[in-house]
């Protein structure tokens, strides 16, 4: 079976999608590019699918490369057998392809290649004979130097000779896979000052069933010298069973030697180096799941429902530097900045709430975004009470990574004269007019809606998360004559020239249509074929150009509206959308020679052109008076958003300081194995209060009314 069939057959999907695939993408097209515009090629395929067989394809092909190195490396020193040969090739994983290949590898100096330099195998080769005639001391005779050195030196020979056994080894790690826990333990003299650890001070769980988000907490633990960890496992059986299987005749008298042998082979070869495997395997999955999980969450945030045609004045809380103000046109331009001073030291309330009143006023202003940072809930406090009778509602929007914005070069380049705090009242105000616009100025990691972000392998999650932004980017599309230089770069295809050619480009006259983007320096025919589709020309003088139909369907389209007694003056009317939505697309792609897929996206467009998925979603929810933990009742019915979902639950803002917790068991009457099967970031959800601790100011929620 060749890479191609293994894939096919591992992601169960036909051989001709994994080619089509791997061909595309051999040609310089883009992920986005192939899901959206190359269908009818892929029989479909999505953006996931299409990333995970790029990545499953370049691993198996980095796996073979390996085996034949191997292989090579083997055959030279002329000890390659067909079984052996067979065996590399069947490798799935590469630590099974190293531990065939660990026996003929160079050692370095180890109490095996000293012995073997003293010329001790020929002993190691006889114990293993496992003789009955004779004695110990006679076969270890002869080998100018004491018999206990003899004996100690052939049995590190043998040592290694177990440890060295791919069988061996695998069933070694097979069985603490099986049967073993893994444990943490409070280190002697540590300390943990606010009990992060307590859980695993005396912990252990099952290998088998362990969860990635206790695999990852026992890691820092263990690296912050809190926390031992170690895996637990039954030795006793392990060696029981290895006797029976290199014992050879149990009426030799070398059996000792040789069990003593294994003995040292378990304790001081295999065990640590299957541990090590073990635990890296660990970290690698449960790195993986964390990285799945901040993804959906970060794909659920960045398809946060925009706030449109709004005034929107963006409040940066604080205490001693004051509040930052920044009132924002529907478009997102700043119309004025402002600080006050509500809080202590200065206490500022009543002139405070003057000039807030005064730019809401001046600017009509219709919502206040407050950040949830330092200060936010006492900001919230005195918003709410200002704004009462206004008609002006008001939401608090997660800062996260504001502040990393504010002070990057982005930032310095659009807002020079600004402070870092002023550049980020704008952006908290922009998140709420267009979450995803603002978010994709951040760095992906530093918007901190995953679990233990910074403690899994940030080569993945950085490419991983690039990759969640660029697949939202494109499914959504954006306006080529107001799309800021930060969205653009996540464009199927474009490089910094082209960037940069449209920036400079529309500075001196707006797109007309897609036809000029051609001409533009950094625009090769690839490239404008990757991205153009996702280049939309909104009030242009072609209306095709502000769909997602590709130009080189342009042609299509018209033979299709003809088919369908239409013409592109008709675009919009009811009678446009009528015929189109009940014409037979299996039918008219026959007459038209064209495949389904295609034809079926071309006909969704010129029903819904351009249409942003995000309006679908629920509005965020807008408030205009404040909740305290004292209002709080036991069933108490609430409304609110969800900001981040991890393994064990989802926590929910309910308009508390901190946000309240969804425990996993409270999600759903039946058994829940994932938290994002049942909500996702940015969902507006109901609860039920099913538990207040006012001393620590934590609620505990429940999605089940009957808790």
């Amino acid at each position: 079976m060749n890479n191609q069939d293994v894939l096919a057959h591992r992601l169960n999907i036909k051989v001709s999608q994994v080619e089509a695939v791997l061909k595309l993408l051999s040609e310089g097209a883009t992920i986005p590019f192939i899901a959206r515009y190359r269908k009818e090629v892929t029989g479909s395929l999505d953006e996931e699918q299409i990333r995970v067989i790029e990545k499953e394809y370049s691993y198996l092909e980095n796996l073979l490369k390996r085996k034949e190195d191997v292989i090579r490396l083997i055959d030279e020193k002329g000890l390659l057998t067909e079984e052996l040969k067979t065996s590399i090739m069947a490798c799935e994983k590469l630590t099974d392809v190293e531990d065939l290949y660990r026996p003929y590898k160079e050692k370095k100096k180890t109490k095996a290649t000293e012995a073997i330099k003293a010329g001790l195998e020929p002993l190691a080769k006889k114990i293993m004979a496992f003789p009955l005639n004779g004695d110990i001391e006679t076969l270890a005779s002869g080998y100018n130097m004491e018999t206990s050195k003899a004996i100690e030196g052939a049995k590190y020979i043998i040592a290694e000779w177990i440890s060295d056994h791919a069988g061996t080894r695998k069933s070694i790690k097979t069985e603490i896979l099986n049967y073993g826990s893994i444990e943490s333990k409070l280190k002697k003299n540590a300390i943990d000052e606010k009990k992060t650890y307590e859980m695993y001070y005396d912990f252990s769980e099952r290998i088998k069933y362990a969860k990635h988000f206790h695999i990852l907490a026992m890691n820092r633990g263990e690296d912050e010298k809190i926390l031992s960890v170690g895996l637990e496992f039954d030795k006793e059986r392990i060696f029981n069973y290895q006797v029976k299987k290199w014992i050879k005749n149990e009426r030799s008298f070398v059996c000792e030697i040789v069990k003593d042998a294994l003995e040292d082979a378990l304790k001081r070869l295999i065990y640590p180096s299957v541990e090590r495997e073990i635990r890296a395997d660990l970290t690698s999955e449960a790195e993986s799941k964390a990285i799945v999980t901040f993804q959906d969450n970060l794909e659920h945030l960045l398809m946060t429902k925009p706030v449109k045609d709004k005034v929107v004045l963006g409040f940066d809380p604080a205490f001693r530097t004051g509040c930052k103000l920044a009132v924002l046109n529907p478009y997102g331009d700043v119309l004025e900045i402002s600080t006050i001073y509500p809080h202590e030291p200065k206490n500022e309330k009543e002139k405070s709430a003057e000039v807030l009143k005064a730019l809401i006023n001046k600017y009509h202003v219709n919502i206040v975004a407050i950040g949830n940072g330092t200060a936010s809930r006492e900001s919230e406090a005195f918003v709410a009470s200002t704004i009462s009778g206004m008609g002006v509602l008001y939401n608090l929007v997660s800062e996260a990574g504001a502040s990393v914005y504010s002070a990057s070069p982005l930032a310095i380049a659009e807002f020079p004269d600004l402070t870092v705090e002023k550049r980020s009242a704008i952006s908290i105000g922009r998140r709420i007019q267009d979450p995803l616009s603002e978010l994709v100025k951040i760095d992906p990691k530093s918007i901190g809606v995953g679990e233990y972000q910074h403690d899994v392998n940030q080569k993945e999650l950085g490419e991983a998360l690039d990759f969640t932004v660029s697949k939202i980017v494109n499914e959504i599309g954006v306006n080529i004559n107001t799309a800021s230089e930060s969205i653009l770069k996540y464009i199927s295809g474009l490089g910094k020239k082209a960037i940069g050619s449209i920036i400079d480009y529309r500075k001196k006259s707006p797109f007309k249509n897609r036809d000029e983007v051609r001409k533009l320096p950094g625009f090769s025919d690839k490239v404008y074929e990757q991205a153009i589709g996702f280049l939309r020309v909104i009030d242009g003088d072609n209306v095709l150009d502000k769909t997602r139909i590709h130009p080189e369907s342009y042609e299509l389209t018209r033979r299709a509206l003809k088919e369908l007694s239409l013409d592109l003056s008709d675009f919009g009317s009811d009678k446009f959308t009528d015929i189109i939505s009940k014409c037979d697309v299996n039918a008219l792609s026959k007459k038209l020679g064209c495949d389904v897929y295609t034809l079926q996206d071309i006909l969704d467009e010129l029903i819904h052109p351009g249409q942003d998925y995000r309006d679908k979603l629920d509005d965020i929810i807008l408030k205009s008076d404040i909740l305290t933990i004292d209002d709080l009742r036991i069933g108490m019915e609430l409304q609110g958003t969800v900001r981040n979902v991890t393994s064990f639950g989802a926590f929910v803002d309910i308009g508390l300081h901190d946000d309240g917790l969804v425990h996993i068991s409270k999600m759903s009457k039946n058994f829940v194995s994932n938290p994002l099967d049942i909500v996702k970031v940015g969902d507006i959800v109901t609860v039920y209060v099913c538990g207040i601790d006012k001393a620590k100011e934590k609620v505990q929620l429940s999605l089940v009314k009957d808790f």
